[in-house]
C-alpha cells in the first residue's frame, strides 16, 4: 500500500490524532487525512497559528513572516502554512530554525513535492513536523485544490496571519475562511505604495483584521490569557521618566547653553522661586539640570531626551 511505503498514515474524524477543531468546518470538513511525520497532529493544531502570504513577496515580508514564525515556535506554538513559495515556505523555515514545530498543509497528495524546488523543505518539514494532505497519494495539484486546502490551514489554527498578500491572493482566501470560521484574523501591513501590502490593508480596513507587527502582537490576541501575554511595551527609557508635572515643569524652564538664575527660571516655568530651588535640588541629583557660575542649565542628557 502506498501510504505504508512511505511511511504515511491515515486519520479520520473520531480518531486520537484527529483536531476537534477541523469538525468547525461542518459538512466542509475533510473525510480524512493524510500524515507524514513523528508529530501528532491533535497536539499541534492545540495550539497554532497559520502565517502565510504573497508567492512572489518582497525581503521585507521574508523577513517579517520568519521573525513571527520564529518567534511562535520559541513559545511553543505551532505554524502552519502550505509550503509555497514566498511567505509560506519563509514561515516554516522561520519555525524550524528555532526548533519549533511546523504543519504544511498541502493541495496534492502527500507522496508529491509541490513545488519540486520545495522537496528539501518539505523532507525537514517531515523529520520533525507534519505534512498534512486532504487527497490520497498521487493526487496531482490544481488551482481549485489550492483554494479549497485553503479551509483546512484556516481551521487548524487559532488564528490566521497574513503577511503580504496582493488584493486577490491566496492568503486573501484563507482569512476570508478564518473569518467564516469564527478565527482570528490578524495582518502584517506594508508600505502603502506595495502592491504586495495591498490587501493586508484592505483586511484591516474592512475585515476587522487585528495590526500585528511580530509573535508577541499575535499572541496578544489568540494566546491565553495569564500565560501567553507580553508585557506592555514602552519606549526606551529616558532620564526624565518619573518625574511630576511641577518637576517637569521647571526643567522646560531651563535653558540649555547658558545658565541662568532662579528668577528667570521660575518666570519661564511659570512658578515662584521657593518651588524652583526646591525641584532643581531634585533635578540635579537626577543628572538633568546643572549649577554653572550661580545659575542653572539643562544637562546634555535632559536636551536629548525632552
Amino acid at each position: 500500500m502506498v501510504t505504508e511505503s512511505i511511511g504515511a498514515r491515515v486519520v479520520v474524524p473520531g480518531s486520537d490524532e484527529w483536531p476537534e477543531a477541523l469538525d468547525d468546518l461542518g459538512h466542509a470538513a475533510p473525510l480524512a487525512l493524510w500524515l507524514r511525520g513523528p508529530a501528532e497532529l491533535a497536539g499541534l493544531a492545540a495550539r497554532a497559528v497559520a502565517v502565510v502570504g504573497a508567492r512572489a513577496c518582497t525581503a521585507y515580508g521574508e523577513h517579517v513572516a520568519a521573525s513571527i514564525a520564529a518567534g511562535l515556535g520559541d513559545r511553543g506554538w505551532t505554524v502552519v502554512s502550505g509550503a509555497a513559495f514566498g511567505i509560506d515556505a519563509a514561515a516554516h523555515r522561520g519555525a524550524m530554525a528555532v526548533d519549533g514545530p511546523t504543519i504544511a498543509v498541502l493541495a496534492c497528495g502527500i507522496d508529491l513535492a509541490y513545488p519540486s524546488a520545495h522537496d528539501g523543505l518539505l523532507a525537514r518539514i517531515r523529520g520533525s513536523g507534519l505534512v498534512v494532505s486532504e487527497l490520497p497519494p498521487g493526487c496531482r495539484p490544481s488551482k481549485p485544490r489550492f483554494l479549497t486546502r485553503n479551509r483546512v490551514i484556516a481551521a487548524l489554527s487559532r488564528g490566521t496571519v497574513v503577511v503580504e498578500a496582493a488584493l486577490r491572493s491566496g492568503a486573501a482566501n484563507t482569512a476570508g475562511h478564518a473569518v467564516g470560521l469564527s478565527r482570528e484574523v490578524m495582518a502584517v501591513p506594508g508600505p502603502v505604495t506595495s502592491a504586495m501590502s495591498a490587501g493586508c490593508h484592505e483586511l484591516l480596513r474592512t475585515k476587522d483584521a487585528h495590526l500585528v507587527t511580530d509573535a508577541a502582537d499575535v499572541l496578544d490576541i489568540v494566546g491565553t490569557l495569564g500565560v501567553d501575554a507580553s508585557p506592555p511595551r514602552r519606549g526606551e527609557e529616558q532620564a526624565h521618566d518619573g518625574l511630576d508635572p511641577l518637576h517637569l515643569q521647571v526643567l522646560e524652564g531651563l535653558p540649555v547653553r547658558r545658565a541662568v538664575g532662579p528668577a528667570s527660571v521660575a518666570r519661564v516655568a511659570g512658578v515662584d522661586v521657593p518651588t524652583v530651588l526646591r525641584c532643581l535640588a531634585l533635578l540635579t541629583t537626577r543628572g538633568l539640570a546643572e549649577q554653572v557660575e550661580g545659575g542653572w542649565r539643562k544637562v546634555a542628557v535632559a536636551r536629548a531626551s525632552t
